[in-house]
């Protein structure tokens, strides 16, 4: 006759096998933690560098952008009308027209 299994060794058992299962679940989620910590440093850096990158290029097309807005003013500088001077000689003629308008009547 065989003896009847002890129904306390069988639930050892299945214990010890439910506690090999746990522990090799939170061991595979320690790891996929693990990596996805990596990725989000990775991602960090990444992204810090894209920024400076970016900065950089902006900072660039603005000097650029303002080296050409100064050459513009420059030229419209050089190409204005001297007003003042066109205005007093307007009034060195003006007088002389008058004092001309005045010695002939």
């Amino acid at each position: 006759m065989t003896a009847a299994p002890d129904p306390t060794t069988n639930v050892a058992v299945e214990l010890a096998q439910l506690r090999g299962e746990i522990n090799t679940g939170l061991e595979a989620i320690k790891g996929t933690l693990g990596i996805l910590v990596e990725r989000t440093s990775r991602t960090d850096a990444d992204v810090r560098q894209l920024r400076t990158d970016m900065e950089t290029e902006l900072q660039k097309l603005r000097d650029d952008e303002l080296r050409t807005l100064k050459a513009e003013v420059e030229a419209l500088k050089q190409g204005r009308w001297p007003l003042t001077q066109i205005g007093a000689l307007t009034a060195v003629a003006a007088v002389v027209a008058a004092i001309i308008a005045l010695f002939l009547h």
